[in-house]
């Protein structure tokens, strides 16, 4: 079978004096029969150059499906008498929430499990199922959750009565898919934030149980489209704190738990370019702000004035200070420092450093535990180190080893290295890179490997640990991680220099991590493989026309590769949110520099390395579209015979196929794809020296 060939219907767009013809923007109309016939040919073509690699892609999965355990469990965290955690079974897709009362932790091994929420009954009535944002009430006896079953942002509410067993009739659909329910302290109100016709979070609602959803009040609406609501709940459970937030400023509402009907308390008026967070210890309010203080500084004012403020802390500009998690008896501080995450204990009035054996790790507090706790529950990870949860003692401040989280098939931490490299950006910026590998990798020469990053609205690619890269670790790939500007892992500044008009930088970055790697021996032009996702598939889509020459292939998933037209239509999902990541279009000098560097608006009538891409027909974040037009218009103007997919989920939307397995399948298909193209011919001699 041929690729297939999208027609070619021009569209014009014009802006500043800029005409160009769309020819593949009619792919947009989802309800067009012919786009859906596109895509299913392009599906029909995927299957058919992956079936020559379908013993490789069974042989990749089966070792995946070696690595899961027989059961995982999370280490359960106490509320009064109850321990609740989540735990999987390896015959299971979906997780299973439940809990045990016990008087202590000590005890919990004797006590009877019960089962809250199944998630693999759930499962039976579709093919999709998403479920986010479980919340108990405070008297433990019902459950709040949001169920999805298309891969939308559109979520239902539902409530369980966990006495029973029974759904009540409190429905309430158009929930937004996290950061969007919290309960009343008397258990009698729900709050929830539903979302607009284009699934931004925009309404913040009050719901008596039992009562007719067209009596829920509207407590607040979020009218400025460059705006998002999101809420939670205060580690004292005391007050629910409202946020509108946008790419560069914050505004935070109060509300007491404890009287649902009272009226919301604005913290601080929204200006420009402030950006700060709120959170409730004893009497006063806690506020970390970037105001004067580019990585935030720590304040304090009582809760009966607000605007008494003063510093807990000294600002120190080498700490990124990002969450704070204040307990009855200590407030740990989480943010960054030296490119990694770190936690810090306030003591006499100064942050100390909780400090790990690793030298290159992922550490964080784990969330929703309880205010009152003496021990507070930390996970530690590494490229090499599973999971680990540890109990910090709250008074003492010692840390004991609680549980590491299981991997099946004999895993010997010992025979893999972790490592960070420095490569040089064109502008003389030293970029992290975070090296994983087995031991023998490089005894032959250079590796074949894969170089993944991300580098977009601040979010970092820390050091972690997945059981599920190792049969591809065992044959002799090496996994890198370019910590490239865009991210915030070397601080806010870091951020501040991936996006607007830095932007760029986020892919000359990747480009010269990868430069760094071939030129100091690690791996070769033909051994090298990119892969990002989401506006990590826009750094993907950038780098193959940028300097497509240094990788054999790249791998873009649900990748924004159309960034100029769907910036300038605020029609489409969350467009409006974007302008204070990637600037605005109607405006020539924002318009001119995204169109310098759009996946889309660049392709060239050049040679392509091989390019697997992804997406999903129902994705409120990144339109199936984007990808379509850009495979439509890289088959008509690419010069070479390498091999082009594009694999269109047709049920799903941004985060693919829900279940793990499924995941797991979807994994196994694109590393055989990747594999095949690097080559994994590598003779391992775990005694040799490793570079």
């Amino acid at each position: 079978m041929k690729p297939p060939i999208a027609n070619r219907i021009p569209h014009p767009h014009e802006l500043h004096g800029d005409v160009r013809e769309d020819d593949y923007y009619w792919l947009n109309d989802r309800n067009n029969a012919e786009v859906i016939t596109y895509l299913e040919d392009e599906n029909e073509y995927y299957n058919e150059v992956m079936e020559p690699l379908k013993e490789q892609t069974e042989e990749i999965y089966e070792k995946m499906m070696e690595r899961v355990p027989e059961s995982e469990m999370d280490v359960p965290v106490q509320h009064g008498p109850y321990f609740y955690y989540s735990r999987l079974d390896k015959a299971k897709q979906y997780p299973i929430y439940a809990c045990k009362t016990a008087s202590s932790r000590e005890l919990l091994a004797e006590a009877q499990e019960e089962v809250l929420l199944d998630l693999n009954e759930l499962a039976k009535e579709s093919d999709y199922l998403s479920v986010t944002a479980l919340k108990w009430s405070t008297d433990h006896r019902l459950l709040a959750y949001l169920e999805n079953r298309n891969g939308t942002d559109r979520y239902t509410l539902f409530v369980k009565n966990l006495e029973t067993g029974e759904l009540l009739s409190d429905r309430i659909q158009d929930v937004f898919i996290y950061g969007s329910v919290e309960w009343s302290r008397c258990g009698q109100y729900i709050f929830y934030i539903t979302v607009d016709e284009n699934e931004r979070p925009s309404r913040f609602m009050r719901h008596r149980l039992g009562s007719e959803l067209k009596e829920d009040e509207l407590l607040y609406e979020e009218k400025d489209e460059t705006f998002t609501l999101h809420m939670d709940k205060s580690q004292s459970g005391n007050y629910i704190f409202v946020h509108a937030n946008s790419k560069t400023t914050s505004e935070v509402r109060l509300i007491d738990a404890d009287s649902p009907l009272s009226p919301l308390q604005l913290v601080d008026a929204r200006r420009d370019g402030i950006e700060y967070d709120v959170e409730h210890w004893g009497e006063n309010l806690l506020i970390l702000t970037n105001e004067g203080a580019l990585n935030f500084q720590l304040l304090s004012c009582p809760l009966n004035d607000l605007h008494a403020r003063g510093n807990l802390v000294d600002y120190d500009e080498n700490r990124y200070l990002q969450a704070l998690y204040p307990f009855q008896d200590k407030l740990l501080v989480a943010g960054r420092e030296n490119g990694l995450t770190q936690i810090w204990e306030l003591r006499d009035d100064k942050l100390e450093q909780i400090h790990w054996d690793e030298s290159l790790y992922s550490v964080s507090v784990k969330s929703n535990q309880s205010y009152d706790a003496s021990e507070v529950l930390l996970h530690f990870e590494s490229l090499i180190t599973p999971k680990t949860t540890y109990g910090l003692d709250l008074l003492t401040g010692e840390k004991r080893f609680l549980q590491v989280a299981p991997v099946s098939g004999g895993y010997d931490p010992s025979g893999f290295r972790q490592k960070q490299l420095w490569a040089m950006a064109e502008d003389g910026v030293n970029i992290p890179l975070n090296v994983v590998y087995k031991e023998g990798a490089f005894d032959n020469g250079p590796a074949p490997t894969i170089l993944y990053a991300y580098g977009s609205y601040g979010a970092n690619s820390d050091p972690n640990f997945s059981p599920y890269r190792l049969p591809a670790l065992e044959k002799g790939i090496v996994f890198v991680i370019a910590q490239v500007r865009g991210g915030s892992e070397m601080g806010k500044h870091w951020y501040e220099d991936g996006k607007m008009q830095n932007k760029r930088n986020t892919f000359t970055d990747f480009i010269a991590a990868a430069r760094y790697l071939i030129e100091e021996g690690y791996t070769t032009s033909e051994q090298l493989a990119a892969r990002g996702g989401s506006a990590g598939g826009l750094l993907a889509g950038a780098v193959a026309n940028m300097a497509g020459d240094l990788f054999k292939v790249i791998v873009p998933e649900v990748p924004f590769v159309d960034v100029v037209t769907t910036m300038l239509d605020t029609n489409i999902p969350l467009t409006t949110l974007e302008w204070d990541e990637w600037g605005d279009p109607r405006q020539s000098a924002a318009y001119f520099y995204m169109k310098s560097y759009s996946p889309y608006d660049n392709v060239e009538a050049k040679d392509y390395p091989h390019l697997y891409i992804t997406t999903g027909l129902n994705d409120p974040r990144v339109g199936y579209w984007e990808p379509a037009k850009w495979v439509a218009r890289l088959r008509e103007m690419k010069t070479d015979n390498h091999t082009l997919v594009m694999k269109t989920n047709m049920g799903a939307g941004h985060f693919g196929e829900s279940g793990r397995f499924n995941q797991l399948k979807e994994s196994a298909a694109l590393y055989a794809f990747v594999l095949d193209k690097i080559g994994t011919g590598v003779e391992l001699n775990v005694q040799g020296v490793v570079k």
